[in-house]
């Protein structure tokens, strides 16, 4: 069994040598992109002609100035700034052909063909598939401002919260007693939110509070499910930590709070929130788009499941495979995207970071 880092490799080999052979050049740029204006500090444009000199052959493989160009290109600036000498740059096409030179072989071998390979070039083209249907046809700048205040007006509450505390309350049904635990929680005893919580569960009345080890919630000045007279107490307990006095609920119970947290009030304008709600309604838009693609394919194929075969599957549970030659292979790194079918792109595909 192939390893999962060999795998990886293969796929970049055959992938590369796969265009090779249809005598695609992979890495050539376009006359367009050959002749855009040079940026600052980028060196002068250079003719069709030029760039299709040959630096270096493998048997019927050709490296031309431009694939060689558009590769070290593609690298981090800090990376490209390492092969600016002559020395440097025969470091790089070394690498270069040392890359035709395995993919050649990992062809004659027929590794192009191995099922792990050919899945794995599939997703890469996916990948490429999913960019090129969606990258210029689906972007934030669609995203109209109507449409964007109509999220942020629907949405007002993300944008605008009132200040909110929160507190966790013994509740009791006799004054008295309230009173006594009042004293008790505002000693030694109710200090830490341990103990607090053991006051709780000594004293409260409450079941539902008392599951939560008395927590009540964040809640507002507006806030309708818990007492009038306990919500405007709470709002008095201005440090984390301070415990009430005795609260008369008004309905025959009686709280003693301890503020657990606070949150300052919030407010974002349009302006502000307009960035926020752009990316979003950009990737919602993005989601959808891709999946109309995918349905639109699905319905002009011809797919037949069967569900039934579906409980032969057997599924191994165990944290790592042996691949037989006494080498764990960890699971493949990232998750499937169910809309999309898209795994991120494994190491040692042409475009990586190294050549």
């Amino acid at each position: 069994m192939i390893r999962v880092p060999t795998i990886c490799l293969l796929l970049g080999l055959s992938f590369w040598v796969v265009a090779c052979h249809k005598g695609e050049d992979p890495a050539k740029p376009s006359d367009d992109k050959a002749q855009a204006p040079g940026a600052p500090n980028q060196p002068a444009q250079q003719s069709t002609e030029e760039l299709k000199t040959v630096l270096a052959k493998i048997d019927d493989v050709t490296i031309t100035l431009a694939e060689f160009q558009e590769r070290i290109n593609r690298q981090s600036p800090y990376i490209r700034a390492r092969y600016t000498s002559l020395e440097q740059k025969k470091e790089f096409l070394d690498s270069l052909v040392r890359f035709e030179v395995l993919a050649k072989e990992a062809y004659r071998r027929g590794l192009d063909k191995d099922p792990e390979v050919v899945r794995t070039m599939k997703q890469v083209m996916i990948q490429k598939l999913m960019r090129e249907q969606f990258d210029t046809k689906v972007s934030a700048d669609n995203v109209a401002d109507a449409e964007m205040k109509a999220y942020y007006d629907a949405n007002l509450a993300e944008y605008v919260k009132p200040e909110e505390v929160r507190v966790s309350a013994i509740i009791v049904k006799n004054k008295a007693q309230a009173d006594r635990v009042a004293i008790e929680a505002r000693g030694d005893a109710g200090k830490t939110n341990k103990g607090f919580r053991d006051l709780v569960m000594k004293y409260s009345a409450d079941e539902d509070t008392k599951l939560r080890g008395g927590d009540l919630r964040y809640m507002d000045k507006d806030t309708k499910d818990i007492p009038a007279n306990v919500v405007k107490a709470a709002f008095t307990l201005y440090n984390t930590g301070d415990v009430s006095q005795t609260v008369d609920a008004g309905n025959g119970t009686f709280y003693v709070l301890k503020q657990t947290g606070r949150r300052k009030s919030v407010t974002k304008t349009f302006e502000d929130a307009k960035a926020t709600i752009r990316n979003k309604l950009f990737r919602d838009k993005r989601l959808q788009a891709q999946k109309d693609f995918v349905d639109g394919l699905r319905t002009k194929s011809k797919i037949e499941i069967n569900e039934a075969n579906l409980a032969k599957v057997r599924i191994d549970t165990s944290q790592a495979v042996d691949d037989g030659h006494g080498h764990d292979i960890a699971p493949p790194p990232g998750a499937m995207n169910p809309a999309t079918g898209l795994n991120p792109p494994p190491p040692g595909v042409p475009g990586g970071k190294e050549p």
